[in-house]
């Protein structure tokens, strides 16, 4: 694994990442990584499972600015579409 492109790792305590497991899922799912502690001291990791093509720097690259654009959206020239529109048969 490529730890030369990697974000520092967020620390959050046990009783955080109790409270707020699900939250703190969806970021990793997004690629953030975290140390748990307790009591100030580490005590696990919460990274993203990597196998296969995320594994390779490459691809997760291209994944994170891909999902970058989502987030941000793209301009249709002014033309607004409703989601109910785009399913409508």
């Amino acid at each position: 694994m490529d730890w030369t492109n990697r974000k520092p790792m967020r620390t959050v305590s046990l009783v955080t990442a109790n409270r707020e497991l699900s939250r703190l899922i969806r970021e990793v799912e997004r690629g953030e990584a975290f140390l748990i502690t307790r009591r100030g001291r580490p005590v696990a990791r919460l990274v993203p499972h990597r196998t296969g093509k995320t594994a390779d720097p490459g691809w997760a690259a291209a994944h994170r600015r891909m999902m970058a654009r989502l987030e941000e959206g793209a301009s249709l020239g002014g033309l607004e579409i409703e989601r109910e529109l785009l399913h409508d048969r």
